[in-house]
């Protein structure tokens, strides 16, 4: 029984050696069938796949522990919902205008073309009906084209009558507004001449502007901007008329009429003949001042002269 246990495993060892000198392809299907645990040691696919049966094995308990999250996450998610902002371009434009706001814009434009006083208007407009048509708020038709007549000339450019000539309180010179106007009539005739307003009445807190065009005879011959003070807003009918007056004295400059009034010797001469400096005391005040009239003036109420 012994002897043949050992030659059992004699024939075994040499068998085993005799597979290491086989060739490959003989010697992969005996490993596979070797119950040897010694052969088993050092074979290096039994390691391998014992591995990868372990990893396998141990891949569901993973997936195990992953497929519990989603429920975790999800609970959160449905706790605090995210917020989310989605932009919008391009801008929205703006709403279409009603139709009850065109309307207020069409009347409104309307209005400003019927208030404006040169839209639509030329230097020579067409004629009307045969009768011709001049924009005079913006027309210099006729300036400088024509001197006037000699007749004309003359009374323009005659000498000022002293008698004329006032003198306001603080030694100003001046020739009163109707001077002016008596000397355009018999220079021209009444109607040969007049005051066309050349932009609208500028209204301030204490004064009253505009611009006015002196027409002759059918022809612009001089421009000028009056003005005039006001101390209360129903002096303000007044102070426009004022405002007109003042003008016309300064068209009146370019014609020559007084010019005498803007010469600095006729002035200085003037005032040392005929006029006079005095005292003069308010009534009911008792202010007292000093003013400059005429030597054949007097005081004018309510002012009195007194001596000092």
């Amino acid at each position: 029984m012994a002897t043949s246990q050992a030659r059992r495993g004699f024939s075994t060892l040499l068998a085993s050696s005799t597979s290491r000198a086989a060739p490959i392809a003989y010697r992969i299907p005996h490993r596979s069938f070797s119950s040897s645990p010694v052969r088993a040691a050092w074979t290096p696919s039994a390691p391998k796949a014992a591995a990868t049966t372990t990893t396998t094995a141990a891949k569901p308990a993973a997936t195990s522990t992953t497929a519990s999250k989603p429920s975790t996450t999800t609970t959160a998610s449905t706790a605090t919902p995210q917020r989310t902002v989605t932009p919008s371009f391009p801008a929205k434009e703006p709403p279409v205008p009603t139709a009850r706001s065109s309307a207020t814009d069409a009347a409104t434009t309307e209005a400003r073309a019927q208030r404006s006083l040169t839209s639509g208007l030329d230097d020579a407009p067409p004629d009307t009906q045969g009768v011709p048509a001049i924009d005079w708020t913006r027309s210099y038709h006729g300036l400088g084209s024509t001197s006037f007549t000699a007749e004309q000339q003359e009374t323009l450019l005659a000498p000022i009558v002293h008698e004329d000539v006032e003198v306001k309180p603080d030694g100003l010179l001046y020739l009163p507004e109707i001077k002016y106007r008596r000397i355009l009539n018999k220079a021209f005739g009444p109607g040969g001449w007049g005051l066309a307003p050349r932009g609208e009445s500028i209204v301030t807190g204490k004064i009253v502007t505009r611009e006015y065009g002196l027409i002759v005879q059918g022809r612009l011959v001089s421009i000028a901007r009056g003005e005039q003070q006001y101390f209360d807003p129903d002096g303000i009918p007044t102070a426009t008329e004022g405002c007109k007056s003042n003008a016309l004295m300064r068209c009146c400059k370019d014609l020559g009429i007084a010019s005498e009034l803007w010469d600095p010797r006729f002035i200085r001469e003037f005032t040392s003949k005929l006029t006079k400096e005095v005292w003069v005391e308010h009534v009911s005040t008792k202010k007292k001042r000093k003013v400059v009239l005429r030597k054949d003036d007097a005081p004018k109420y309510p002012f009195k002269e007194v001596k000092i």
